[in-house]
């Protein structure tokens, strides 16, 4: 606990009540006794904070709560962030508070934060987690559980300060490290962002074949989509990503130049043994990737279920998992033809909630696998 029975309590201030801010609130307060005031332009997503008591109340003014506060998080988009910490120029804060954000990209805002450094200590955050659905409501004090949660300090921040602030955001058990701003939009570029550029661009590519066959639409379910989920994210969010994190994406891209054209070059050879190696080097790679790990990029929880053509086998399914309390995010028939299996892929919160479910349906004689 950070304070004593006699002691007031500690103040804490999130700004940006969505499911990262949210999450966090519930983190905190699961591991200490503190009050949360909580602070959106939205007032809806203020009066669900306060009724599912993820907060205790909501900011009377943004300055007036910073001025109490021993911690301030900003959760908030990487734009709105930097608005925020320009904002706070003419912001007094209390001795000793503590602030981060929980922005993709990090090098800006820390730059941007630096110019507060004689009125508080600002530590870059990146929680590695998220989910498919957004807002207060979805909120949940394990989201970030086993998932990476990256701290970016500056060179001037003292390991005490660090200490303090992994010790404000234990109850989110998650797995902190530690690099440098742009050591860290480096490394999100690789494995977040550009992929959701390539997703983009997949669709787009897709969508620009349409015009010579229709027929391209149609095949398009089903394994596309699933692939390229991702670029289903917010337009908003990622023009700032993209914006923020300009020079890394950009060496990114030139990377990828390079690495299509050497694709080109086995084709045109027709070169068997380079074209096998070149998957066969990918699908290594991609199987010696941690499994069970969170990462930049949300994890799908899916699990394949056969399911026999007949009236009432979907809802077989369904009642299986209710009752052993099981919960789904989402539920998909990939295939259903006559006199055949069906295939319902089922998508979970969690990696445990997938195992549970493959366990209790493998009871009832329902085949099921993970791709």
């Amino acid at each position: 606990m950070l304070v004593g029975v006699n002691e007031m309590k500690k103040e804490v201030l999130i700004v940006g009540l969505g499911l990262i801010g949210g999450s966090i609130a519930l983190g905190i307060r699961k591991e200490h006794d503190v009050r949360i005031t909580g602070f959106d332009i939205n007032e809806e997503q203020l009066r669900m904070a306060i009724s599912l008591g993820v907060i205790d109340e909501k900011a009377g003014s943004l300055e007036d709560a910073v001025k109490n506060s021993d911690l301030i998080i900003l959760a908030v988009p990487v734009a709105a962030a930097e608005s925020l910490l320009e904002s706070m120029k003419n912001y007094s804060f209390k001795p000793g508070a503590l602030m981060t954000d929980v922005g993709s990209t990090k090098n800006e805002i820390c730059k941007r934060a630096k110019e507060l450094s004689h009125k508080v200590t600002f530590i870059g955050g990146h929680p590695m987690a998220g989910s498919h659905k957004s807002g207060i409501t979805a909120a949940k004090v394990h989201l970030f559980e086993n998932a990476f949660y990256v701290l970016t300090p500056d060179a001037e921040i003292q390991s005490q300060q660090i200490d303090t602030l992994k010790q404000w955001l234990k109850g989110t058990s998650a797995t902190f490290l530690e690099m440098s701003p742009k050591e860290h939009d480096e490394v999100t570029g690789a494995i977040s962002h550009f992929p959701h550029i390539i997703a983009a661009s997949l669709v787009h590519h897709v969508e620009a074949e349409e015009h010579r066959d229709a027929n391209v639409t149609r095949l398009a379910a089903g394994g596309f989509r699933d692939i390229t989920r991702i670029a289903s994210s917010s337009p908003e969010m990622w023009r700032d990503i993209l914006l923020h994190n300009q020079q890394s994406l950009l060496r990114l891209l030139n990377s990828w130049d390079r690495e299509m054209q050497r694709v080109r070059v086995l084709l045109e050879e027709k070169n068997h043994g380079g074209i096998l190696e070149y998957f066969q080097r990918a699908k290594d790679f991609r199987e010696g990737l941690p499994q069970r790990k969170k990462g930049a990029i949300p994890a799908f929880y899916d699990l394949y279920v056969d399911v026999p053509d007949h009236p009432g086998a979907i809802s077989d399914v369904t009642s299986i998992l209710a009752e052993a309390e099981i919960s789904l995010t989402n539920i998909r028939i990939l295939e259903t033809r006559e006199d055949i299996m069906g295939v319902l892929r089922l998508s979970f919160r969690s990696e445990e909630d997938r195992d549970q479910a493959k366990q209790q349906l493998g009871l009832h004689t329902f085949e099921s696998y993970i791709l």
